[in-house]
């Protein structure tokens, strides 16, 4: 019976532990259920979007940056892709032995080296940095055949900026450059970061700069299935690229490139204006550089001889250079004296030759003849002591207040970024200019000298080229604008930008006439008569010498001992055809000497270009830029027949996706390689076209 009830009791054990299992596992199968429920309903949208994006990528698409037109449809800048060899720092385990490794695979020079250095050191380690640029097929062959020995390395299709004609108009036009890192957290402020998801470059000087928002476009996605590896295996679906607008300058790019080549070496600058609309037709800064130096990253060679030349050929003269304008400044003077009723046209002024105040003698260099003076004939022999006298008689603050609504020491508004303002003086200026008391205080003697355009008055060729074309339109003055219209990649259609509203200063017609007959005067008989000479048209213009350097009192100045860049400035300013100005314009040559020597014979050849169709015989063209020049030698050539000069860039031209890197190295491999085709070509819309 002991037996039979140790058995029963083990059987009871048994089957209570079978059931407590049972228990154990139907509630292991429940919370399964349950979990499966939740996962299958309740979290059903949330995981599957998980896995999609798992499973796929979103890879931006870089818009074609716009083109950059002249007024005449010539491109200045355009787009063309290559082949760009890129490191990721972040997954490189040995960075220099990987470089070293490559060295070996592909040419990388000493320069492109320290443009790594440099852009790691202004990136994050996370970013792709190119190592080379611009490999050729056979480079970018050898390389795919053997990529899989650099992991962190890839070769991508990237989008070049090029400018077709290298040096002209490079201040205008600008460049673009790689994003830093203040450029990226002013895009991450504008909430522009996601249009600039995979652009690496941004404009950085002149037009580029300034209408970027213009010319960068819209940027697209492209959504593409991945292998467990990351890799690219096929597109999804896509959301092309808006390329960026087409953006059409006033400048005529024939006219630049004939002032530019006028000055030759020298330096200076030239900003040619229509008076009636404010378009500007030359903006000339001498000398130039070559803005395809900063597309891939400048090496450092270059920058230092750009940035620490004595030229400083990085300086646009035209928008932040500043001058004294010497005796260019007297027909404003004179309109100044007529407006204020502080002279009448017939008032004499007896000129020996020099003007006292406070026991000072103020000379007169340019001043030939001397005598009786009234104001027509104080412009056309260009009488210092004429506007010494009318200087004294107005007083600063009252020259100041009529020169201000002129343009004289303001921000014209021009639509490009970096204009300065220079200095128009007054008694409140130099309070707030000076630090120190003593110099605080205006003195009288400070006044003279700002009638012949010398002391204080510091302008820009642009401030002066558009008083001149302030006197040329009647007293009407027209904001100057680079930029008169945008095409829309898509539409094709070009829309005319509006001209900003035009501002009458109040002249009457009689005191502009009285001024404007002056400055004929100075072309007939004048101080620029024989630089005009046998003109076809009737030119209005004034010559100006301005100082580089403060002489002593007592001082005599004598070019032949001074250093080259101590030397005077020679100045003109002109307006053309006199009865009816299509063109005015402001010119300086920097520390060339007089104005009509240097800075009137290229005014001169830029109204033959744009009134008569003509262009400087070789002879010639080599005299204006030694400035040696009067009026034109030798038989002119004729400006359609120069045409030929600068070969047009054809704006239709399209782009083409560079050939699949796979399809390149198939015969090394054996066989094309799919995903490396997906992952490296990218779609077409982000290519443009090749340089001819």
């Amino acid at each position: 019976m002991t037996e039979i009830r140790n058995v029963e009791a083990d059987l009871s054990r048994f089957r209570a532990r079978v059931l407590v299992a049972s228990l154990g596992i139907l509630c292991a199968f429940g919370l399964l259920a349950v979990r499966l429920v939740y996962l299958q309903v309740y979290r059903h949208a949330d995981l599957s979007e998980q896995a999609e994006n798992n499973r796929t990528a979103i890879v931006p698409i870089v818009p074609n940056r716009g083109l950059i037109l002249d007024r005449n449809g010539i491109v200045l800048a355009t787009n063309y892709s290559a082949y760009t060899l890129e490191i990721t720092p972040s997954k490189v385990d040995d960075l220099e032995e990987t470089i070293a490794a490559l060295e070996k695979v592909v040419d990388i020079q000493l320069r492109d080296k320290r443009r790594f250095k440099r852009l790691r050191e202004e990136s994050k380690s996370f970013e792709s940095l190119p190592i080379r640029t611009r490999l050729s097929d056979e480079e970018v062959a050898r390389f795919a055949a053997q990529r899989f020995r650099f992991p962190g390395v890839d070769i991508k299709a990237r989008l070049f900026r090029s400018y077709p004609y290298g040096e002209l108009g490079s201040h205008v036009v600008g460049y673009i450059g790689r994003i830093n890192q203040a450029e990226k957290a002013a895009i991450e402020e504008d909430d522009e970061e996601g249009n600039y998801r995979g652009t690496d470059y941004i404009g950085k000087l002149g037009v580029e700069q300034s209408f970027e928002q213009q010319l960068h476009g819209t940027t697209g996605v492209d959504q593409v299935e991945t292998s467990a590896g990351g890799r690219a295996v096929r597109k999804l679906a896509t959301n092309p690229a808006t390329p960026g607008n087409t953006v059409m300058l006033s400048l005529d790019i024939r006219l630049q490139k004939l002032v530019e080549d006028m000055f030759g070496d020298r330096r200076g600058a030239l900003v040619a204006l229509d008076p009636k609309t404010g378009d500007v037709l030359a903006f000339v800064s001498k000398p130039t550089f070559d803005p395809n130096l900063f597309v891939d990253g400048i090496d450092t060679e270059s920058w230092e001889a750009l940035n620490e030349s004595i030229d400083k050929p990085l300086l646009n003269r035209a928008l932040r250079g500043t001058y004294p304008p010497g005796s260019t400044y007297k027909p404003f003077m004179a309109m100044a004296a007529l407006q204020t009723g502080t002279r009448s046209p017939t008032t004499l002024i007896n000129d020996p030759g020099f003007y006292m105040f406070g026991g000072r003698r103020f000379g007169s260099p340019e001043n030939e003849k001397g005598g009786i003076m009234d104001m027509n004939r104080a412009i056309v022999e260009s009488s210092n002591v004429y506007f010494y006298s009318l200087a004294n008689e107005m007083g600063v603050d009252a020259m100041h207040d009529f020169m201000k609504p002129l343009g004289f020491g303001q921000i014209t508004g021009i639509d490009i970024n970096g204009e300065v303002r220079g200095v128009l003086p007054s008694q409140a200026w130099k309070r707030g200019y000076f630090k120190r008391p003593e110099q605080k205080k205006w003195f009288a003697g400070e006044t003279i000298s700002l009638g012949i355009g010398q002391g204080y008055n510091s302008f820009t060729m642009l401030q002066l080229a558009q008083a001149t074309a302030v006197l040329a339109n009647n007293g009407v003055k027209h904001k100057p604008r680079l930029v008169i219209g945008t095409q829309d990649p898509v539409t094709r259609v070009m829309h005319t930008l509006p001209l900003a509203p035009a501002e009458d200063l109040g002249y009457k017609p009689e005191n502009v006439a009285i001024v404007l007959k002056a400055l004929i005067g100075v072309t007939q008989g004048g101080t620029s008569a024989r630089v005009f000479a046998g003109a076809g048209y009737l030119s209005g213009g004034k010559t100006g010498t301005a100082q580089a350097v403060t002489m002593a009192a007592k001082g005599k100045y004598n070019s032949a001992k001074m250093d080259e860049h101590q030397r005077d400035h020679a100045l003109y300013i002109a307006m053309a055809p006199a009865e009816d100005p299509k063109i005015a314009l402001a010119v300086i040559v920097e520390n060339a000497g007089w104005g009509a020597g240097a800075a009137a014979p290229i005014a001169r050849r830029v109204f033959d270009y744009m009134l008569m169709g003509q262009y400087p015989s070789e002879e010639d063209m080599a005299a204006v830029q030694k400035g040696l020049a009067g009026a034109p030698m030798g038989k002119p050539r004729m400006a359609a027949d120069m045409r030929g000069l600068m070969a047009p860039v054809s704006a239709a031209s399209t782009a083409a996706p560079l050939a699949p890197i796979a399809a390149q190295t198939a015969t090394l491999k054996g066989q094309a390689d799919a995903p490396a085709l997906a992952k490296a070509s990218p779609s077409s819309a982000a290519l443009g076209s090749k340089p001819r």
